[in-house]
């Protein structure tokens, strides 16, 4: 029989990136120069935390742009699917960690950077792994295509003790339906930085939609 912990394992202590605002918006940078007026449009519209995702060039200097000019933000690192990532998020100053999945390694390189992180998880199985290991908070992706609000509800029953930012394919539409859950505490999303809008450099209309999301309260 196995003597690993029981899956009743608690949530480790420190700040949890899933009280930090109802909605993470999930930012792809392809310019550094727009880092700053970005997240000064999405914190004027009530949304601190910021997801930079590691997926371009210009991600690490984003991510130190904001944390250099915007103290009132919060700028995490997304996408990180690496050690490698993790030491460089760090380095760049993101005070919070997101990854779409994880593996032993990651985890690792995770909970040393002393950071608050989501690791990943899509099936019951693999947060039945990080209950084991005494993470009790994930990221819950892609969202949609892996079950969606309902997937969740039913996890909510026998794994009580997990809570989820569901992240991938939710829009305004489906968000509140996530945020009426128990066992959610956020969600992430990018339809408050709509494509053309980031061309247009268009910070006012980020703002208001970010003051849209930013409604979405938790019952």
């Amino acid at each position: 029989m196995s003597t690993s912990a029981a899956p009743s394992a608690r949530p480790e202590p420190g700040p949890s990136v899933l009280d930090m605002s109802p909605v993470i918006p999930v930012v792809v940078v392809e310019d550094a120069a727009d880092a700053v007026p970005l997240a000064r449009a999405l914190v004027a519209g009530g949304l601190p935390a910021i997801e930079v995702t590691l997926r371009t060039p210009a991600a690490l200097d984003a991510i130190r742009a904001i944390a250099a000019e915007v103290p009132e933000a919060v700028v995490g690192a997304g996408t990180v699917i690496s050690p490698e990532h993790v030491v460089a998020a760090v380095a760049a100053g993101a005070r919070f960690l997101v990854s779409p999945g994880w593996t032993e390694g990651l985890l690792e390189a995770m909970r040393a950077s002393g950071l608050p992180y989501l690791p990943g998880v899509s099936t019951v199985s693999e947060v039945l792994a990080l209950l084991e290991r005494g993470v009790g908070e994930m990221k819950f992706f892609p969202a949609e295509a892996a079950g969606g609000a309902a997937y969740l509800k039913s996890l909510g029953g026998p794994l009580p003790q997990a809570r989820f930012c569901p992240t991938g394919g939710i829009g305004p539409a489906a968000a509140p339906g996530y945020l009426a859950l128990p066992n959610v505490g956020c969600v992430g999303g990018t339809w408050m930085l709509p494509a053309d809008a980031l061309a247009a450099k268009d910070w006012g209309r980020v703002e208001r939609l970010a003051r849209e999301a930013s409604a979405l309260r938790q019952r």
